[in-house]
């Protein structure tokens, strides 16, 4: 090789050793420039997390986001304050063990279901609160996609509309009782009605079969037939009772009664009316102690609970069971009715084999207006009406269910127990009497009827068909008359205003006002106009007999 070709490989290799260092020096700026470039990329991208994670902060909403193994793997600080836990406790599945126990399976089926189809969902569920209590809120997520569209998890924002929901609940609730207060305005109407129109015909029917009685030897069969439609008519008064007691408009008499002998009554009732798939059983103690309370209410009080009984095992049959005891209730027992005193109660317990009730529906089953009946099937008035009655005695109602094996309720009334009863005698002396009466009722059977009744007991009566015909009677023979009897509804002249009018003429004369039913008569009206005594039609020949002498008497 000669020197010239040395020479020439040497100027080659010092120009590629030059070249080389030109490029390392690029490389080495290039680096540089990336190295700057990675860190302000990295810099913007937590600038940006962090403005993220602010904003998600800022706000009311609850968010979390989760990866495309359907495991959340983020919760804003909101979510945590709400929830009271660490990020770790909620991540993955966590978090759904604040969601209420009765929404965890509709829940968790709407958020697979949407992560299923990647699609869009909105759900509302109870979240529990850091301080225990569920409150209502609503879940709306949504699938997420990176740069390339691919699908990455979702994001998902949550509202507290626990109050918003309360409060549409409470508004459909107020509007469902102003319908029922309209029905039962309705009803009461229509129940007044029914009273004094039903009440004047029972009035006939039981005046006219004890006065037909009294003329019957008490050994015959026709004797003991009359005394079955006189029970009967007794009755049919106390079912007006029971209508009136629903509607709101009777009024209430709280007496001594022996509950046994109501649940007695009540027993045959039911064993009348309920179909034999059905079986009563029935453990009644003879001498539980007396109660204060309204014969009626105590009637409609049994008859709702056992009616729902009923209605629980209407399709599969199955077996009512009725008991009544005594109970010495201790201050242990009385945990959750902190107001009630210790001491002796009378429980009554009404027991069915039926459907049962669910724990979410258990805790709404007193409040007025609810049920779970079909429309046209219940008022949702019953178990309301019953827990009015037995708090208003001093006592208070239980209910025990399971779904699928019955239910159980326990009514606990304070008993009397140094209080004895009334010796009842069949046979009471009628009082009679006679003072010259003048009857007025503008119903031709009752006006007959009645004066039969009062002749049998020995008073001269006069009759007359309407207020207007009476007051001019009465002001032509004002001294002719020792007493009036009137009817309250009549036309052109109530009963009221006849006494005011007589009163005017002949001061302190004794009045007996009768009404088959009048919501507008209280014991202060009649006593400001000055009437000494008020039946209640129907009303028996004993009954009229023994106020009649009390007025007159009273008179004297």
């Amino acid at each position: 090789m000669t020197s010239e070709e040395i020479e020439r490989i040497i100027h080659d290799l010092e120009m590629h050793q030059i070249e080389l260092e030109m490029q390392n020096e690029e490389l080495l700026r290039s680096n540089a420039e990336l190295h700057v470039a990675r860190k302000q990329a990295e810099e913007t991208l937590q600038e940006n997390e962090q403005n993220y994670r602010n904003l998600a902060d800022s706000g009311q909403a609850l968010i979390w986001t989760s990866g495309t193994d359907n495991l959340c793997n983020y919760f804003n600080r909101v979510w945590l304050e709400f929830t009271g836990r660490r990020l770790e406790q909620e991540m993955g599945s966590g978090w759904a063990e604040g969601v209420h126990p009765d929404d965890m399976e509709r829940c968790l089926g709407i958020y697979l279901g949407a992560f299923d189809l990647k699609e869009k969902f909105s759900m509302e569920y109870r979240l529990r609160r850091y301080d225990g209590v569920y409150r209502w809120i609503l879940d709306e997520g949504c699938p997420r996609y990176d740069r390339k569209d691919q699908f990455v998890g979702y994001i998902g924002h949550c509202l507290d509309i626990h109050d918003r929901k309360i409060a549409a609940e409470e508004k459909i609730n107020l509007q469902t009782r102003l319908n029922q207060a309209q029905k039962m305005e309705a009803i009461g109407t229509l129940a007044g009605g029914i009273a004094h129109d039903f009440n004047n015909i029972l009035a006939s029917i039981l005046g006219y079969a004890e006065m037909i009685r009294e003329d019957i030897p008490s050994e015959s069969s026709t004797a003991r037939d009359l005394d079955q439609v006189i029970k009967a008519s007794n009755r049919a008064k106390d079912l007006v009772k029971h209508i009136l007691a629903f509607s709101r408009l009777g009024v209430t008499e709280r007496i001594p009664l022996q509950p046994a002998l109501l649940v007695k009554e009540i027993i045959k009732l039911l064993r009348a009316t309920i179909p034999m798939t059905i079986a009563i059983e029935h453990d009644v103690d003879k001498e539980c102690s007396v109660i204060i309370a309204d014969p009626t209410q105590i009637h409609q009080m049994l008859m709702n609970l056992c009616t729902n009984a009923f209605h629980a095992m209407e399709e599969n049959g199955g077996t009512l069971s009725i008991s009544l005891n005594k109970r010495t209730l201790t201050l242990n027992d009385l945990v959750h009715e902190p107001h009630l005193r210790p001491g002796n109660y009378v429980q009554l317990s009404i027991r069915d084999t039926g459907t049962g009730i669910k724990p979410e529906i258990r805790e709404k089953i007193f409040d007025p207006y609810f049920t779970t009946k079909e429309t046209g099937k219940g008022t949702g008035m019953g178990l309301s009406i019953t827990h009015g009655i037995v708090k208003s005695y001093g006592g208070f109602i239980t209910c025990e269910s399971k779904a699928g094996e019955g239910t159980s309720f326990h009514i606990n009334l304070p008993s009397l127990e140094e209080h004895i009863l009334p010796e009842v005698h069949s046979f009471e002396p009628i009082s009679a009497g006679t003072e010259r009466i003048l009857l007025v009722d503008d119903d031709p059977m009752l006006a007959e009827m009645g004066k039969q009744m009062l002749e049998r007991l020995g008073y001269p009566v006069t009759v007359r068909m309407s207020g207007i015909e009476a007051l001019n009677t009465f002001k032509k023979q004002p001294d002719d008359f020792d007493m009036v009897i009137t009817d309250q509804t009549m036309l052109g002249m109530t009963g009221i205003d006849l006494a005011g009018r007589i009163l005017d003429i002949r001061p302190n004369l004794p009045i007996i006002l009768c009404t088959g039913y009048s919501n507008r008569i209280s014991k202060e009206l009649i006593e400001s106009v000055g009437i000494k005594g008020f039946a209640l039609k129907p009303f028996s020949k004993n009954d009229i007999a023994a106020l009649i002498r009390g007025v007159l008497d009273e008179g004297n």
